[in-house]
């Protein structure tokens, strides 16, 4: 299964609420039980980052992840979301996470961003987007959901 993941998963590792569960999803694609997809996005966002949280994907083992790149059909979805209101432009970067795995064929995007991304609401606008757009649905779901 290829999980895309965010910036806030990666970060959640040394949050007190949420490194139980972000800890648990890296050991599973450390055991191969899933195949974590990391954006060029998400990659940029981390090296804005502190060493430590730059370090959990550093980490990984090569059979674990694969690196997926933003693209112009991406850059076209992120638009269509953003037209659509379903972020404002601030968050184009979380648009940009759920264009990416929708383009890139993830099996489900696991983020703990539940204000702009794991958001009964926004999930429903997303896939809209998606349908409009010519894409199938994206399931979107919290760590905790998924380990």
């Amino acid at each position: 299964m290829r999980v895309y993941i965010d910036t806030a998963v990666v970060g959640g590792c040394f949050d007190d609420e949420f490194s139980e569960e972000s800890r648990a999803l890296f050991d599973m694609a450390r055991q191969g039980k899933i195949r974590l997809m990391i954006s060029n996005i998400l990659v940029d966002e981390l090296s804005l980052a502190a060493g430590r949280i730059q370090k959990v994907v550093a980490e990984l083992p090569q059979h674990s992840f694969e690196i997926v790149q933003e693209n112009e059909a991406s850059r076209r979805l992120r638009d269509n979301y953003l037209e659509a209101g379903v972020v404002g432009i601030s968050h184009a970067n979380d648009a940009h996470h759920v264009a990416i795995a929708t383009v890139s064929g993830a099996d489900m995007i696991v983020s703990w961003n539940f204000k702009h991304i794991v958001h009964f609401e926004k999930i429903r606008q997303f896939n809209r987007v998606n349908l409009e757009a010519g894409y199938g649905a994206i399931e979107i779901f919290s760590p905790l959901e998924v380990i």
